[in-house]
């Protein structure tokens, strides 16, 4: 898909019964590679799947996986930049809205490349009460292996200069100081 910098998308997370998880008001496109379509964020208006609502803290730079397993975010910190990373389904873009499927794991990486998994026991439980298929869960643990071993090596977009160079041409594109 051809898109322009600057075009503003919202995200929507979903579970694995296609009900809304959380959406984003506000993603701006930035760039594209061959493996990732990549986006910023700031202050972007959260709706969860109760209806409550808040902002992000921090500047972000969003990296959604055209053929992984995952999708990563970059979160500007004063104390450096941290990952968050979900074990999801490739997106799919559809009405200027970016889609896809929550797995629940999580993959949350600090500023000097020691990283935390998270919410196995969320996992666990909407593995058995949505009734993943053996194939689904074994797609999503080798992607957390594919994924830890990025970090591990440092590999793109863990290098952090990577982060750093687009979280620069996000603040040229949103032409405020963030």
């Amino acid at each position: 898909m051809e898109f322009k910098v600057g075009d503003i998308f919202n995200i929507h997370s979903y579970k694995h019964d296609h009900k809304i998880h959380r959406s984003w008001d506000q993603a701006i496109y930035i760039d594209q590679t061959k493996d990732y379509a990549i986006f910023g964020n700031y202050k972007t208006l959260v709706t969860e799947s109760d209806g409550r609502t808040w902002r992000t803290r921090e500047p972000a730079i969003m990296y959604f996986s055209k053929d992984n397993w995952f999708n990563i975010i970059g979160q500007i910190k004063s104390t450096g930049i941290y990952y968050y990373c979900n074990i999801a389904s490739p997106y799919i873009i559809e009405n200027n809205t970016i889609k896809y499927i929550d797995y629940d794991l999580d993959l949350r990486v600090f500023p000097d490349g020691s990283f935390k998994v998270l919410d196995r026991g969320e996992y666990q439980y909407h593995k058995k009460i949505m009734n993943y298929s053996k194939k689904i869960d074994k797609i999503l643990r080798d992607e957390l292996t594919v994924l830890i071993e990025k970090v591990r090596n440092k590999e793109y977009p863990f290098d952090k200069e990577t982060t750093k160079k687009y979280y620069e041409e996000f603040k040229r594109i949103k032409k405020v100081k963030v």
